[in-house]
């Protein structure tokens, strides 16, 4: 059974810095496309950044050049470097992670997802 357990949110000012991790079981990280999405109150969950099999990204426009995806195979993680926050960055954000190793486009359906973890940038 896959299960996805991401950490790493917490409250932080305008400017500061992030780290999301994901921990995933019954799946590797390296086989497939995963990706990170968020939801603010009161919007659409957005897609924010995915990686494929062979670490091809790709990023919303919102985040260029802020944030950054990663992985590491040792530790079975997926990884969301968040710099340079801004309060409209703030949201819950879900890891979510496909059975396939192509990444479909931020609008499609992921099929695994975790519970969230809170970001939350005050100004």
């Amino acid at each position: 059974q896959v299960q996805l357990v991401e950490s790493g949110g917490g409250s932080v000012q305008a400017g500061g810095s992030l780290r999301l991790s994901c921990a995933a079981s019954g799946y590797d990280v390296q086989d497939y496309c995963m990706g990170w999405f968020r939801q603010a109150p009161g919007k659409e969950r957005e897609g924010v950044a995915n990686i494929d099999k062979y670490s091809a990204t790709r990023y919303a426009d919102s985040v260029k050049g802020r944030f950054t995806i990663s992985r590491d195979n040792a530790k079975n993680t997926l990884y969301l470097q968040m710099n340079s926050l801004k309060p409209e960055d703030t949201a819950m954000y879900y890891c979510a992670a496909e059975s396939r190793w192509r990444c479909p486009e931020f609008s499609g359906g992921m099929d695994y997802w975790g519970k969230g973890t809170l970001v939350t940038i005050s100004s």
